[in-house]
């Protein structure tokens, strides 16, 4: 494979393998034992057309799809590659690696530890039977690629590539940002990354160019061949037109180019005479130099971060000195602690420090409980603290996205350990200026040690970008020259080595009364001389309203827009009225106990264990209906509004609709123990139609739909058509919902439809999917069409009123 200048990849197998005879319900996979010489032939066609690297007929070769299949892994994967060497002479083979078909933790019931060994063996096997490198692709879940990358560089020593799929508005369907994939999968060490499949070259163009803009690796792009044609099961770009648009991405830069859904040889040919004309754009040209400076970031699935200018990390979540906050992690009290984050970001923390050191817990154990638990309910990126080195390692596995780890500091034996889990996670690494020897004194020496710290940062290739200097504030009460000492030295390396710096601000104040006083000045003069993140407690007044004097008279709120907001109705003779922040303090402060919180405030924010002692308590008084019309459907339609936004994800969807839960099944018991008639809205049949074994929108439907009070009976996925209209007719049924995610299977969904009309025509049809339009639903005869959760909800209001 040629270095310089683009490489061309493959285009489509599932669409080679319908021309080949692929039936409804046949797996692709099951043609590596039964007909290899097919995909031999497939294989063979792509490099004649130009391919210089093709991927195996693996994308579904995991235990996971092919349960119950009779298919052996091992014998899957290594037909697939002895197919693709015998069917090419000078190619590069790739194991196709796709997504699990299952949803990860918090969604899912699959754990990261699962799915990280249900990649490994696919990675070993593939490795085993001889593949030149790994292609990770069509992902839409952050957390799932993590594992995903992790299994195959801890497992082999082959080049990784990996591409996500995005939706025309820049983000997977768990929300996935192109942010936080690009710093992510940048971080974890991937060889290439880009975007495949989902999207026509045309929409992916603008998405291809963001990637382009943040990333420093190659790109892949494996566009779509257009929009998919239902009538013809065909795509709806001939190859000219696919062409056309592809050499427009190619100009941005792409290196790697082929084809995904609906693609051909003859694409790939076209393609490749296209691109023998272009010569890729160098790196190191002068508009890559502006598009790609370098970036400070740090983020979750859904939420990406720029250090651009002072940022706040949020302190509380550490127990020191703080009996309430032991007492919850001895007894797991998973909520307190949760409250604690909440809290924090509304107060306007933009980053999280997670300290959960405490000799009476199994530290690395609940580090990882709490991380998940903190990423289940906010999308705030968090600091993993902790001077346990399992527990770092511990927190930085399981977190999704790309975090902070505090700390390293400069003795040689803390920065072995440490630097190499930067690395391998590819998180941003704080570094304390003290060593064996202490604190020094002066701001020369504690640079002398930043410059160590740096320096050992570059044998590791942790970037420039990633490294942030605590420059470390002493008790003024103790000495007081350390105050300006620590103020000397952040300048210093600001200056000399142009790097972040961090500080946790309140300790310069212990022992001293009035302490936001002293920590509000000192905070001011430290981001004066260049201080980058402040760990100090949002709570605090006087300090976030410094941090809003000091980016609006250093132009850093643009038209001062922030503060206006904030200060809106400030009184300058009642400085007690000021009006609290929209943007720093979303909503009042509440104390953290039950009485502060309501269960709508509860339901929003996915607290499980609040939702459940509120509705005890609201169960006192008021009516098991009261509860569900007045309290739980509008906080869910409140949920389900802000996620149509764009203003929360999948994530917080269902840890809403799972919190909200908790109150349906408290609001049961007492129905049931009552004897009184059952408050369930009505009985939904749903099921993924007969050949499609996708079945994660489905399941996501369904939690949404029993949070809203519906009884849901799910059939599965694969199911017969007379499976579907035995239940109907058996149950009543009113409102049918059905799911088909390739175009391969939506005949089935259109006879499954004529033959419940024909037993029961007054049965109410929603039907999903991600190759479904409105336009063919209607087609079909359903009588609505759902594009996500919320709109089934609907169609279920519409039904049963």
């Amino acid at each position: 494979m040629k270095r310089d200048g683009f490489v061309i990849l493959d285009g489509a197998m599932g669409t080679m393998l319908q021309k080949s005879g692929l039936s409804l319900g046949e797996r692709p996979e099951e043609f590596n034992i039964t007909n290899t010489s097919v995909i031999s032939e497939i294989h063979s066609l792509y490099e004649k057309s130009g391919s210089e690297i093709v991927y195996t007929n693996t994308f579904g070769a995991n235990r996971h799809k092919l349960e119950g299949t009779g298919l052996d892994i091992e014998s899957v994967i290594s037909n697939a590659v002895l197919a693709a060497r015998s069917g090419c002479q000078d190619v590069c083979v790739a194991l196709d690696v796709g997504p699990i078909g299952e949803l990860l933790e918090p969604n899912g019931s699959l754990s990261f530890e699962q799915a990280y060994d249900i990649f490994k063996e696919q990675m070993l096997i593939g490795q085993k039977s001889g593949v030149d490198l790994i292609v990770i692709e069509t992902m839409t879940d952050l957390y799932e690629l993590k594992a995903a990358i992790l299994a195959a560089k801890e497992n082999t020593s082959l080049p990784v590539f990996t591409s996500m799929t995005f939706e025309k508005n820049g983000r997977t369907f768990t929300g996935c940002s192109v942010e936080s994939f690009v710093a992510t999968a940048e971080g974890l060490g991937v060889d290439a990354l880009g975007i495949n499949c989902s999207l026509g070259p045309d929409e992916i163009y603008p998405i291809a160019k963001r990637i382009r803009k943040l990333s420093n690796i190659d790109i892949i792009v494996k566009a779509n061949a257009g929009l998919p044609n239902l009538e013809t099961g065909g795509y709806d770009l001939d190859a000219d037109k696919y062409c056309r648009y592809i050499v427009e991405i190619a100009k941005l830069g792409v290196k790697y180019i082929g084809g995904c859904c609906g693609t051909t040889p003859e694409y790939i040919s076209k393609i490749k005479k296209a691109l023998d004309t272009l010569y890729i754009k160098e790196k190191n040209n002068i508009e890559d130099k502006i598009n790609n400076k370098r970036k400070s970031i740090v983020c979750t699935q859904s939420s990406s971060l720029e250090i651009d200018s002072i940022k706040v990390v949020g302190e509380r979540i550490n127990p020191t000195g703080k009996e309430r906050f032991k007492d919850a992690l001895i007894n797991e009290d998973m909520d307190y602690i949760l409250t604690q984050a909440i809290e924090q970001l509304d107060e306007g923390a933009d980053i999280l420090d997670i300290n959960i050191g405490l000799p009476e817990i199994d530290e690395p154990k609940m580090m990882s409980k709490v991380i998940k638990a903190i990423q289940s309910v906010t999308d705030i990126p968090l600091q993993i603290d902790s001077s346990n080195y399992e527990a770092l390692e511990a927190g930085l596995r399981v977190y999704n996205g790309k975090p902070l780890l505090n700390s390293v500091n400069g003795e040689q034996k803390s920065m072995d350990n440490i630097l190499p889990l930067a690395k391998k996670y590819g998180a941003g690494v704080i570094a304390l200026t003290l060593d064996e020897k202490g604190i020094p004194k002066t701001a020369e020496k504690r640079f002398e040690i930043a410059q160590r710290i740096y320096r050992e940062c570059e044998k590791y290739a942790i970037k420039k970008e990633d490294i942030y200097i605590d420059c470390l504030a002493l008790t003024v009460s103790a000495e007081q020259d350390s105050a300006k000492e620590t103020l000397k030295a952040i300048k210093l390396v600001k200056e000399n080595l142009g790097l972040k710096t961090i500080l946790g601000v309140s300790n310069i104040s212990f022992g001293l009364p009035n302490r936001d006083l002293i920590n509000s000045t000192f905070l001011t003069m430290a981001m004066e001389n260049g201080l980058d993140l402040a760990i100090v407690n949002p709570a605090s007044d006087q300090i976030m309203d410094n941090i809003s004097a000091f980016k609006l008279l250093n132009s850093i709120d643009k038209d001062s827009q922030e503060y206006i907001e904030k200060f809106a109705d400030f009184q300058e003779d009642d400085e007690k009225d000021i009006n609290k922040s929209k943007i720093y303090r979303k909503k009042n402060k509440s104390s953290g106990n039950k009485e502060g919180i309501s269960i709508e405030e509860a339901i929003e924010k996915g607290l499980k264990e609040e939702t459940k002692e509120i509705t005890k308590n609201l169960l006192k008084s008021h009516s098991e209906l009261e509860i569900i019309n007045n309290k739980l459907i509008p906080a869910l339609d409140r949920v389900g509004d802000n996620y149509e936004k764009g203003e929360i994800f999948l994530p917080q969807l269902i840890k809403s609709a799972e919190a909200s839960q908790e109150a349906f099944d408290l609001i049961k018991e007492r129905v049931s123990s009552q004897g009184k008639a059952s408050v369930s809205k009505g009985d939904i049949v749903m099921a993924t139609v007969k050949g499609d074994i996708h079945d994660i929108g489905k399941n996501i439907v369904k939690v949404i739909l029993e949070n809203y009070g519906y009884n849901v009976i799910d059939l599965g996925r694969d199911v017969d058509i007379e499976k579907v209209v035995d239940a109907v007719v058996k149950y009543d049924i009113k409102l049918l919902g059905l799911s088909a995610l390739m175009t391969t299977t939506l005949k089935s969904m259109e006879k499954t439809i004529e033959r419940v009309r024909k037993v029961a025509p007054a049965c109410k049809i929603m039907v999903g999917g991600a190759v479904l339009t409105e336009e063919y639903a209607l087609k079909i005869d359903a009588d609505y069409y759902c594009k996500d959760a919320k709109k089934s909800v609907e169609c279920a209001q519409i039904v049963f009123g």
